[in-house]
């Protein structure tokens, strides 16, 4: 990818004025529009491209569209739909970035993704919802040990706030204010709000064994951190260390899901966060209540959540006399 072409008249803009550290800024501010994880999905979907192209004796960049479009239906039969939309969105970034165009409704390329999209179906397989029984069966395998303290928080927080991940791992000591009344939880960026506005979301003392407020505290103060990262590594030897990354997460609750002899590849970091939508849409809340907490901008996701809810709400099959 190139950087930010400079103007040819430097007086333009002013003579005083370093026109190469102004591009250099530009390009920074640029390649700062989308998230981290989506920049390293794209340089890696970029270099794949790439090598094939390479390998076929074919020119990446700029790229036909009949180039394009052979790469696709050459990955079809190894990557979902899913995976294809992303790397072709990343070989049109990497087109305009260069100051190539790449026209993605070429027939070439169109005709391809809607073929691709028909035989393959664009369903995407998504982590099972840690519901509440779900839950609350997890949480009866935690024991009195350090690292116990740590996944109960990290699970109940998780799952109480409706956090990503990204958002779990992210949160310092200074972002969680503890409270009689629970949990105010400040969000400093997410993949819903990528310029940094901040979120607050509160999560309720309950009161209960598997209050989220409870936990946290039990393990703010089990783990003695008064700055900081909030949810960290803990080694073999009890000592607590750096802070955690969101394939721990994960690697977390699958762990804690096999120990409670539920099927761990069935569960993912995501799990926490579907698993209070589905379990608040059981429970009758409101959709609008739903989505202040989950944060969603788009009610297409919740109303999923709200459909697998209300999946047995009833029994049809005992009703009609099965």
């Amino acid at each position: 990818m190139t950087h930010l072409p400079v103007p040819a008249d430097p007086t333009v803009l002013g003579p005083a004025l370093d026109l190469e550290a102004l591009a250099d800024r530009a390009q920074a501010f640029a390649a700062g529009a989308r998230a981290a994880a989506t920049r390293k999905a794209y340089a890696s979907d970029w270099r794949h491209f790439e090598d094939w192209c390479r390998t076929a004796g074919l020119a990446a960049l700029p790229a036909a569209p009949t180039t394009v479009g052979l790469y696709l239906a050459a990955q079809a039969e190894v990557l979902a739909v899913a995976t294809l939309t992303r790397r072709l969105s990343a070989i049109a970034v990497a087109h305009r970035m260069a100051e190539h165009a790449m026209d993605t409704r070429h027939p070439a390329i169109r005709d391809v993704m809607r073929g691709l999209r028909r035989v393959k179906g664009v369903a995407q397989v998504h982590a099972e919802a840690l519901t509440v029984p779900l839950l609350r069966r997890v949480l009866a395998g935690c024991g009195d040990r350090l690292i116990d303290s740590r996944d109960r928080a990290l699970l109940l927080v998780g799952f109480g706030a409706a956090l990503r991940r990204s958002e779990l791992v992210a949160l310092d000591h200074a972002d969680v204010a503890v409270g009689p009344e629970g949990l105010r939880i400040t969000i400093r960026r997410s993949k819903g709000d990528q310029e940094g506005e901040g979120q607050v979301v509160a999560v309720g003392r309950t009161g209960t064994v598997t209050c989220p407020a409870g936990a946290y505290a039990a393990w703010i103060a089990a783990a003695g951190i008064s700055e900081g990262a909030v949810f960290r590594g803990i080694n073999r030897h009890g000592r607590v260390g750096r802070r955690l990354s969101t394939d721990a997460v994960s690697e977390i609750v699958q762990r804690r899901a096999a120990a409670a002899g539920l099927d761990p590849t069935l569960f993912s970091g995501h799990s926490m966060r579907a698993g209070f939508a589905t379990s608040a849409a059981l429970a009758g809340v409101e959709e609008r209540l739903i989505m202040r907490q989950t944060r969603h901008r788009s009610s297409a996701t919740v109303r999923r959540y709200i459909r697998d809810g209300e999946l047995f709400a009833r029994n049809l099959a005992a009703e009609i006399g099965l």
